[in-house]
C-alpha cells in the first residue's frame, strides 16, 4: 500500500523542478539602495544660486509623515475650510514633488502656484509625499511645503487630502481669485 502512495505522489509531481532557495517572491520590486542614497543627497545639496521668491527656509515647521496638515489664513470662513477638507472643492491642477531636492521643490511649487493664479484656479492639489525616512528624521519636502504654503500670498488655506487623493501625502490648497472671477468665500 505504501508503494501505491509513493507511485501516486511521483506521478502527481512528475516534471516539477525543486526550488533552490527559500524566499517567497512577493512581486514587490527590491528598493534600489543607490537610487535611495542619491535622492537623499540631492535633497540636501545646495546649487549655490539664490532665488528670491518670498518663501523662507529660516524656520521650517517639522511635521511627521502621517501628520494631517491644516492651516487657514485669517478671515477665511470655517465653512470653506470644511468643504476643502471634505474634498468638496474640486482641484483643477495637481503637482507632484516626489524625488525633488528641497530647492527644486520650492522653485516648482512657486511656479505652479503662479500659473494657477494666472488661470484663476480656485483649488489645486500638491503631492509632497509622507517622507518615510529610514533614519527616523522628519519628512523634508512635506515639512517645507507646510511652511511655504503658509507664506505664499495667494494661498488662503490648505489641508491634507482625502485618502483617495493622497491622504497625508498630499494637500488641497485653496487659492485667492481676483475680483473679476467673483469674491473669495
Amino acid at each position: 500500500m505504501q508503494d501505491d502512495d509513493f507511485s501516486l505522489f511521483s506521478s502527481a509531481v512528475k516534471g516539477v523542478k525543486p526550488l533552490h532557495h527559500d524566499r517567497a517572491e512577493t512581486g514587490k520590486p527590491k528598493s534600489d539602495r543607490h537610487q535611495l542614497v542619491s535622492r537623499r543627497l540631492n535633497a540636501t545639496v545646495s546649487t549655490g544660486e539664490l532665488k528670491v521668491d518670498g518663501l523662507s527656509d529660516q524656520f521650517v515647521i517639522d511635521v511627521g509623515g502621517d501628520d494631517e496638515l491644516y492651516w487657514a489664513r485669517d478671515g477665511v470662513q470655517d465653512s470653506q475650510m470644511r468643504k476643502l477638507k471634505a474634498g468638496q472643492i474640486a482641484f483643477e491642477g495637481s503637482l507632484d514633488l516626489h524625488g525633488m531636492s528641497v530647492e527644486k521643490a520650492r522653485e516648482t511649487l512657486w511656479e505652479f502656484l503662479a500659473e494657477a493664479t494666472r488661470f484663476e484656479v480656485r483649488c489645486v492639489r500638491v503631492t509632497h509625499g509622507k517622507g518615510i525616512r529610514l533614519d527616523g528624521r522628519r519628512p523634508l519636502i512635506k515639512s517645507h511645503v507646510n511652511t511655504w504654503l503658509r507664506q505664499h500670498p495667494q494661498v488662503l488655506g490648505f489641508t491634507s487630502c482625502l485618502p483617495r487623493h493622497g491622504g497625508a501625502g498630499a494637500a488641497y490648497v485653496m487659492l485667492k481669485r481676483s475680483m473679476l472671477e467673483g469674491r473669495d468665500e
